[in-house]
């Protein structure tokens, strides 16, 4: 019976990591519309940065960012200088008096980057923009890339989070996805940044890759406890050959069926709650002290490109090929191809492709869903105080759907819309009844657990 359960209400779902998803964006939203919303943020407003390094110095099968490979190191200097010049345009159009609460660098690989490159990086960015003296500098890091010397680059520019990807550390699941890595190396890297005064050490572990049991992936996470960190996110492993083709090396036949999936996020949940980390969201675990943690239970939790954040800047703007920023009136992403990136950006252009503004009917939808994989509930009342008698239709599908609900995944009382703890591993699939454009176009999207 668990098992129909699962494949009723576990097939493809959106991440929801905004809304509408990134497959609905447009072509009808170009550099100048960009141009126009940069102007429109207002004096005062903060900002959060993201920047993205799409190298990596090897391809794992299993990734589905926006990253290629290279062993050469020319490919990164030239980036690097057409960054600077897409900072000199965003920086231009922006009110000087916004500041900048966090920056996250992202790839690929930002390790990759050399020493001297990572310090000339932050003073660009700190010479165009107004950095709070407090501001959460979040840095993603491979072990296999980094020495001394970049550990200390790292501190000189102020890093307070340190993201390890671990994934797993069963060494035929390891060569499975092309990412060997020890448990040593990894150990190496926690305790070199936590030396240099690095408060927050979060590390990636995935589940639902080939050959991995549920047996296999509890040892993974009791090997990641034995350092732990503040934060560990759980990922299912996303599947989708269909964009991202590196990832036919992986066997499928050697994949965990959709029930091995959710066995196996169930079990390592378990242990890590039972190891006192607290459960946040649908991916996410914090020592009760993290900030992510105080914003989940404070209600002040956000999700977007990043995943759960504690991050509550107005603006997100992304730099880089294929970025993605979020501003009050809408997404922008940028031109995935470095090549033709760094093209328009020299020639002092916007660089952005697509992106989708957002109608008073999507605001709407938008926030419910935020809710829902924050929060698992939303507060009628909370809805009809941002959004007044405009929420009222959707309201009412939300209690349609909670009052014709025959299998427990959701329950309406006292004007709160809520996801049952049955339901709550399948929040993905309770918010796409609230996503007006799921099922249309030709998105696919990988398992919902």
């Amino acid at each position: 019976m668990q098992k129909d359960f699962v494949r009723k209400h576990g097939g493809p779902a959106p991440r929801y990591t905004s809304y509408p998803t990134a497959p609905h964006f447009h072509a009808g939203i170009d550099g100048e519309t960009y141009a126009r919303w940069l102007r429109g943020l207002k004096s005062g407003q903060t900002l959060s940065l993201y920047i993205h390094i799409p190298w990596c110095d090897r391809l794992c099968w299993f990734c589905g960012c926006n990253t290629k490979q290279t062993l050469r190191y020319d490919p990164l200097k030239t980036y690097l200088s057409a960054l600077e010049n897409e900072m000199e345009t965003i920086s231009g159009l922006v009110d000087p008096k916004c500041r900048v609460t966090a920056l996250h660098l992202g790839g690929g690989s930002p390790t990759m980057l050399r020493p001297e490159d990572m310090v000339a990086l932050n003073q660009m960015l700190r010479s165009r923009f107004s950095f709070d003296a407090n501001a959460e500098i979040s840095v993603e890091m491979d072990p296999n890339d980094l020495t001394a010397e970049k550990y200390d680059a790292l501190a000189e520019i102020g890093m307070t989070r340190a993201s390890i990807g671990v994934q797993d550390f069963d060494e035929k699941v390891q060569k499975a996805i092309n990412r060997e890595q020890t448990f040593e190396q990894t150990r190496d890297v926690v305790e070199q940044v936590r030396a240099r005064g690095v408060r927050s050490v979060n590390c990636d572990v995935l589940y639902g890759l080939p050959h991995q049991t549920r047996q296999s992936v509890d040892q993974t996470i009791k090997q990641v406890l034995s350092l732990a960190p503040d934060r560990i996110a759980l990922f299912g492993y996303a599947h989708v050959p269909w964009m991202k083709t590196h990832q036919k090396m992986i066997d499928e036949a050697a994949l965990p069926d959709l029930t091995e999936r959710f066995a196996q996020m169930n079990r390592a949940a378990s242990t890590l709650t039972s190891s006192g980390y607290t459960a946040i969201g649908i991916d996410h675990f914090a020592l009760p002290g993290d900030s992510l943690a105080i914003a989940a239970a404070s209600g002040s939790m956000r999700r977007n490109f990043q995943g759960y954040t504690s991050d509550t800047a107005d603006a997100l703007i992304g730099m880089g090929a294929s970025s993605i920023g979020q501003l009050p009136q809408g997404y922008v992403q940028n031109q995935p191809s470095t090549g033709e990136y760094q093209r328009q950006v020299n020639l002092g252009q916007l660089p952005v492709v697509r992106g989708f503004e957002l109608s008073e009917e999507d605001r709407i939808r938008a926030r419910i869903i935020e809710l829902l994989m924050c929060d698992f509930a939303f507060s009628f009342a909370t809805i009809r105080h941002e959004f007044g008698g405009a929420a009222e239709s959707i309201l009412d599908e939300a209690e349609y759907l909670a009052t014709s609900d025959t299998d427990g995944m959701v329950e309406f009382s006292g004007g709160l819309f809520q996801i049952t703890p049955k339901g709550q591993p399948f929040v993905r699939s309770v918010a796409s009844a609230f996503d007006g454009y799921f099922g249309t176009g030709v998105a696919r999207h990988s398992l919902a657990v």
